[in-house]
């Protein structure tokens, strides 16, 4: 934890501090802190202030970096003189900074920058480390250092911290390097140069550092360059500041790049909406119902191989494009999932709620799916995709570049698309300038095209419903997030989608030449029962089935009959006589061959056995019929038929497929039963484990002005102090523990980790972060989902959880 942080925490009015953790939701996600210094170490921990980093645009880092290697302290105004800018065009971007506590002001002024953000940058503005860190090394001996001074004219009498002082006012003098520069060897300037503005570190032949009279031995000689290892130099940051002069200002842009755009109609791009929405949703549930048929396979080396694809576009009616995209998208949605029984990637029983869904429910998901999706589907590496549901070693980085660019675009007035790729690429930088650029430029085109196929992007300019996404990044959630995220259930988004769905028809125009035209949209009901009969001829603003005898023969081998189908036809539209009498014609000769499933066969050498089992009065729920005088047909499995023959006295055993009896003994399982928990509240209920939602929707964020009131008030009362008291009370109080489980409980108070405790009335809970208050122990419970006193002498049993 930085001192100086929380230092500075607490000097925050209740408004400033809620801003910080407005902009920091990490710092109160659950379990949130107690007390100023808690939130300090969340504050400051590395991975919370890099993945803030990535929010804050290029000004901001640009302004952190100066700050690391401003010559003299850091204060605003030495920083607007470094970068030959004014203070008030410093101000806003230092207060941003302030805003997420990646840096904060001391009293007089100056900045101090949170550590994580120092460590990010090896060598900022390309400048090495200062002249003290090569100088205080363990390889710099005294004698160096006096010979050192010697080179530069100095007295070489002193102690070493002297000595370093007088070297470092030499060589951080522009003036002084200067004049020392003019009797340097020919060719030094150039080699100095190259370490000024192409460092600090770069590749040199050691050799010439060991030979008298050249440039690289000079440098050395002098203090201007440094070797770590034989073939590697670097420069330190004041030579290298004062040879890129007193005119050099390390890069501020506080203006972003202007993104070349032009002016469209806001109608035809809402209608291309209209027509995109419902086609992904209906595509969807087209491409799912065929891997209901028939299992996609996986290769051996990960993901959906090249035919696959091309075989589910083909039978789906997608092209191959739409069709990697959504496979993708119902993988993270959790819609698809490997089988292990089937051998391949089937629908999973979130498909079967999710179909039964409104149509705008069912588009949410699957625009939540790909907003958090960490795979690019049409992206192109060497000129070639990437293998579908394959591993991308970009990962994460793929999402937030998605991210960013629709971010982007949605800063663009309504009404206006972009007219060129490389100044939206370097707009979107500038936003998010910890971005790999190169993969940036990579994926950008790809980003866009999906966005197209999803409806979130129309004509170049993005629709409401991009507009509604762009605005939820900060609750995207994560690809393996089991959790429903909150981006499903966004008002904005629900608004969005409902509209983009409003156009879709759900009636269809059918004509005497048995076909079915349905201009616009078609609603996702409508789709499947036309494809289900029909076969698809076309689709764009208006499609066309063609009814023909393997279409109805198709529907009735699904369960339909002629009757049943023609009243659902006639629900969507008026039913020509035509298209009747074709219906009625395949009926006619449907079922004239007939296929009989039994659950198990039946057989004995004596067919007077067999006789009296098939006319047994108690066997006759067995459904058993006689094929021949030794072979009985049973319409129950095998296992249901032996248990009602040994109960009726008979001694039959199981037969293999092989003809070998097959007798097994079984396993018997003893019940899970389940276990109390606390719920929201403080009640209790008994949940098994069977009994847990597979899909959970995500808490919000709490108030951060609540927050922020709780701490100021925790702070002026002192809260959290238990004066190392914490084993002594618990001794005291926890009796009905053991010493181990004691010591245990004490770092829950201590230490903050996590421990699973159990009460006297049998209630069990998981805690963390525990304070104690008196005689109770006030900690995190997990089942609550909020802080709850649990009394010491109430415990009997305190375990790790892991």
């Amino acid at each position: 934890m930085d001192d100086h942080l929380l230092g500075w925490l607490r000097t925050l009015e209740e408004d400033r501090l809620a801003r910080v953790l407005k902009n920091r939701p990490d710092a109160i996600a659950a379990p949130w802190p107690r007390r100023l210094d808690t939130l300090a170490q969340r504050l400051g921990n590395g991975f919370a202030v890099i993945e803030a980093m990535r929010n804050l645009p290029l000004p901001c880092l640009e302004l952190a970096q100066a700050c690391l290697v401003v010559p003299g302290p850091a204060t605003t105004q030495r920083m607007a003189a470094f970068l030959g800018a004014r203070e008030d065009e410093v101000a806003p971007w230092l207060e941003r900074l302030y805003d997420h506590a990646l840096a904060w002001p001391d009293d007089d002024g100056g900045i101090h920058l949170a550590e994580a953000v120092s460590r990010w940058w090896a060598a900022p503005l390309g400048l090495g480390e200062p002249l003290e860190h090569y100088l205080n090394s363990w390889t710099i001996s005294n004698d160096t250092l006096r010979s050192l001074s010697r080179n530069l004219g100095l007295p070489p009498h002193g102690n070493k911290r002297r000595t370093i002082v007088r070297v470092t006012e030499v060589l951080s003098d522009t003036e002084r390097l200067g004049a020392l520069l003019r009797n340097a060897p020919h060719g030094t300037r150039r080699l100095l140069e190259e370490f000024a503005w192409d460092g600090p570190v770069r590749d040199v032949d050691g050799g010439r550092f060991v030979i008298i009279g050249t440039s690289e031995k000079w440098a050395a000689d002098h203090g201007l360059i440094y070797r770590p290892s034989w073939h590697v130099a670097e420069m330190p940051r004041e030579v290298a500041l004062c040879l890129r002069g007193p005119e050099y200002h390390p890069p501020f842009t506080p203006d972003p790049p202007e993104v070349a755009t032009l002016p469209v109609d806001p109608e035809e791009v809402d209608h291309l909406m209209t027509l995109s929405a419902p086609h992904v949703v209906e595509r969807c549930a087209a491409l799912l119902d065929n891997t209901a048929k028939a299992p996609l396979p996986l290769l051996k080396t990960g993901g959906v191989g090249v035919r696959e694809v091309r075989r589910v576009a083909k039978e789906t009616g997608c092209d191959e494009d739409e069709t990697r995209l959504l496979l993708e998208i119902c993988a993270v949605a959790r819609l698809l999932a490997w089988d292990e029984k089937s051998g391949g990637m089937v629908p999973t029983d979130r498909f079967d709620r999710w179909r039964l869904d409104e149509g705008s429910a069912r588009l949410r998901v699957l625009l939540s799916a790909w907003w958090r999706m960490e795979r690019s589907s049409l992206r192109k590496v060497d000129g070639k995709y990437l293998t579908v549901l394959g591993d991308d070693q970009s990962g994460a980085a793929i999402a937030r570049i998605r991210r960013a660019v629709v971010t982007t675009l949605a800063h663009l007035p309504s009404g206006t698309a972009f007219a060129d790729r490389g100044s939206l690429v370097r707009n979107v930088h500038w936003h998010s300038p910890l971005l790999d650029q190169a993969l940036l430029t990579d994926c950008a085109w790809a980003v866009l095209d999906e966005a197209r196929l999803l409806g979130l992007l129309a004509n170049d300019a993005l629709t409401d419903l991009g507009r509604a996404l762009a605005g939820l990044t900060a609750g995207a959630g994560d690809e393996n997030d089991d959790m429903v995220p909150m981006v499903e259930h966004d008002p904005v988004l629900v608004e969005a989608s409902t509209r983009a769905l409003a156009s879709v028809r759900r009636s269809a125009l059918f004509g005497p030449d048995l076909t079915a035209v349905v201009t616009g949209p078609p609603s996702t009901e409508l789709a499947a029962l036309l494809d289900r009969v029909a076969e698809r001829e076309s689709r764009g603003a208006a499609s066309v089935w063609r009814f023909t005898t393997e279409s109805v023969r198709g529907a009735l081998d699904h369960g339909y009959d002629a009757d049943e189908l023609l009243e659902e036809l006639a629900g969507v539209g008026t039913v020509p006589q035509p298209l009747e009498y074709l219906v009625h014609d395949v009926a006619r000769r449907h079922g004239e061959v007939t296929v009989t499933t039994v659950g198990c066969i039946v057989q004995a050498s004596d067919p007077a056995l067999l006789a009296e089992i098939a006319a047994h009065r108690r066997l006759t729920r067995l459904g058993l019929r006689l094929l021949a005088p030794t072979v009985l047909v049973s319409s129950t499995p095998a296992d249901k038929t032996l248990t009602a023959l040994r109960e009726n006295g008979y001694a039959p055993v199981p037969i293999s497929d092989t003809g070998e009896i097959a007798i097994r003994r079984t396993r018997i399982e003893e019940p899970q039963n389940g276990k109390l928990i606390l719920l929201p509240g403080g009640q209790v209920a008994e949940l098994s484990d069977l009994g847990v939602a597979p899909h959970v929707i995500a808490e919000p964020t709490p108030d951060p002005h609540e927050h922020a009131r709780r701490l100021l008030t925790a702070a002026e009362n002192g809260a959290g102090d238990h004066n190392g008291r914490t084993w002594a009370i618990i001794g005291r109080m926890a009796t009905r523990l053991p010493t181990a489980q004691q010591s245990l409980l004490g770092f829950v108070v201590d230490r903050g980790v996590r421990a699973g405790i159990t009460l006297t009335d049998g209630l069990t809970a998981t805690i963390s972060h525990g304070e104690l208050r008196g005689g109770a122990l006030d900690a995190w419970c997990e089942e609550a989902g909020d802080y709850l006193e649990f009394p010491l002498a109430e415990i009997v049993e305190v375990r790790g959880a892991y």
